[in-house]
């Protein structure tokens, strides 16, 4: 009997480790994607940050900072990417999905993710002025609200300051 509970024990160890190298790659593959967003963002001229919302394994949404080309204020690439999402799945609540976003979001951002019900944020670098889930605020994860969002960071986070870093350099 003991030998069975060691070798369910090593199974249920080998699932773990299955389930998190196939997150791991997961996670690469779509922040891989959000790079390429923020890529995309600079060189219109926006700050370059890029998401993307997956849910069920695929992309749902996505999107760049655009508040100058929209003249919106609230075009942050996440919001924008949770705008296609809710439009892509037909539903405003994207309970079970995953954010993928270059750097760590706003607090306009982190509500809007707690509001839509995220599982899950990856970000690649935290913003140390406005940062609104680790930096200055903790509002993804706050005990006061009444849905949490698990957080992942630093993934990518050398190639996302990166992107951030030659941007704003060109224009100092």
């Amino acid at each position: 009997m003991l030998g069975m509970t060691r070798q369910m024990e090593n199974r249920i160890d080998e699932q773990r480790q299955g389930t998190g190298e196939r997150r791991a790659a997961a996670d690469e593959h779509f922040m891989r994607r959000a790079l390429e967003l923020a890529r995309e963002a600079a060189v219109a001229g926006e700050a370059p940050i890029g998401a993307v919302v997956v849910a069920d394994g695929r992309i749902a949404g996505e999107g760049r900072n655009s508040p100058i080309a929209l003249c919106d204020p609230t075009a942050h690439a996440e919001i924008l990417a949770l705008r296609e999402a809710s439009k892509s799945l037909g539903n405003y609540r994207l309970a079970g999905a995953t954010v993928y976003v270059t750097l760590e979001p706003c607090v306009m951002c982190a509500g809007a993710m707690v509001n839509a019900r995220i599982a899950r944020l990856v970000f690649g670098v935290r913003d140390l002025r406005f940062g609104g889930v680790r930096s200055k605020f903790r509002v993804a994860d706050s005990e006061l609200l009444n849905h949490r969002v698990a957080i992942d960071e630093g993934i990518f986070a050398a190639e996302c300051q990166q992107i951030l870093q030659s941007f704003f350099q060109v224009r100092r």
